[in-house]
């Protein structure tokens, strides 16, 4: 009897082991402190609000291990390294910055693990063949900008954005999408995100006497331009991306950033957006599970890309489900690659998700509305 109940629960531990050994683990990376925290942290609830719906999927459970990279890209590699070697992840999500993402992917190619960029960055060629960027592509979001620019008679632009791959990309971007239109970007000024203050950049600008002025940061230290054109008196035209739509940089702009108007994603306005757009039921219960999760609403872009984040995860799992990997093998990464890569008409709060392999972004014209920003709310523009 006693030899029975040894073996009854060695079997037991067993299937336990087992089971353990099933879950899916998700590698997820944000920027919870730094500089870099006013996005990080939206990025963290947004998980959160995922989780609050159910973490199981295709009779596997999604287990996700959160690591905060301190707004450092060292430290986000040295996470994806962690995730990889010692947690033995399937996917990485991350991280909120542009460099720490570049950073992971690095890692994450290196080991053929996939993953899910959130942080907006663009590795070309067949060194990206193991990601997937989130965010909408900026010359995407930028053409929403031009638009406006042709209609106000902008011939010549100052730009002003952050001195790493972020402000690298918009001001690349921005070329790509104004010079074809004969609009000239006569100014290229650069700051920290740690920096406190703007105005010898800003002044610079004013001096050149363009046409407008585009400002490439996010989160709040992109407040800090929009703070030092109102300090100074100009009254031109001020363009942005979708990375400024962000309860911080609301909250730090103040008076300096009301009536701006940028692009985003349609999740920002979903109660503002017609029945029949088919984004709008999947923002409107990210919203509610947000809130649930939270205890507040959101207004912020940010946590809905970690939120659209996991769904592509959660496809990914059950699409490789009926192949018979199992997680934790480099054969389940693949198969996970392979769903991933080829993602197609998955419905996200910001777009409708068709990736094919080699395109990196997943997002067509459905993914852009343009907002304005009305005593603290933003409105859709119509």
């Amino acid at each position: 009897m006693q030899q029975w109940k040894l073996a009854a629960l060695a079997s037991a531990a067993i299937l336990a082991s087992g089971a353990a050994q099933a879950q899916v683990k998700v590698g997820f990376v944000t920027s919870l402190s730094g500089p870099i925290a006013s996005i990080g942290v939206p990025y963290a609830k947004g998980l959160a609000a995922w989780e609050a719906g159910g973490t199981e999927v295709a009779g596997q459970k999604i287990t996700t291990i959160q690591i905060d990279d301190a707004s450092d890209p060292a430290v986000a590699a040295r996470a994806a390294k962690k995730l990889i070697e010692e947690d033995h992840v399937d996917v990485l999500v991350g991280t909120a910055g542009t460099p720490g993402s570049l950073a992971m992917y690095g890692v994450a190619a290196a080991a053929h693990v996939p993953m899910i960029i959130t942080g907006n960055a663009y590795v070309p060629g067949d060194k990206g063949a193991w990601e997937i960027t989130v965010p909408q592509p900026v010359p995407l979001m930028i053409s929403a900008d031009l638009v406006r620019m042709k209609a106000a008679g902008v011939k010549t632009i100052g730009y002003i954005g952050y001195n790493d791959g972020w402000g690298d990309l918009v001001y690349k971007s921005l070329l790509q999408v104004v010079t074809p239109a004969g609009i000239k970007v006569i100014m290229n000024e650069r700051y920290a995100r740690a920096d406190t203050s703007v105005t010898p950049q800003i002044l610079k600008i004013m001096a050149a006497h363009p046409d407008a002025v585009f400002e490439g940061g996010s989160g709040s230290p992109g407040a800090l331009p929009h703070l030092a054109l109102y300090e100074h008196g100009y009254h031109g035209h001020v363009y942005a991306t979708h990375s400024i739509i962000n309860s911080e940089f609301v909250r730090v702009g103040g008076k300096a950033v009301d009536g701006l108007e940028a692009p985003t994603g349609p999740v920002v306005v979903a109660e503002q957006l017609p029945d029949s757009n088919p984004i709008k039921a999947v923002a409107l219960h990210f919203k509610a599970l947000y809130l649930q999760a939270n205890k507040q609403p959101t207004v912020d872009a940010f946590p809905a890309y970690a939120y659209d984040a996991m769904l592509l995860v959660a496809n990914a799992v059950k699409v490789a489900a009926p192949g018979g990997a199992k997680p934790g093998t480099q054969a389940y990464r693949d198969a996970l690659h392979t769903a991933l890569i080829n993602t197609k008409d998955l419905v996200g709060t910001h777009a409708v998700y068709t990736f094919h392999p080699g395109d990196r972004y997943g997002v067509d014209d459905r993914s852009r509305v343009v907002v304005r920003l009305e005593g603290g709310a933003w409105k859709l523009v119509k």
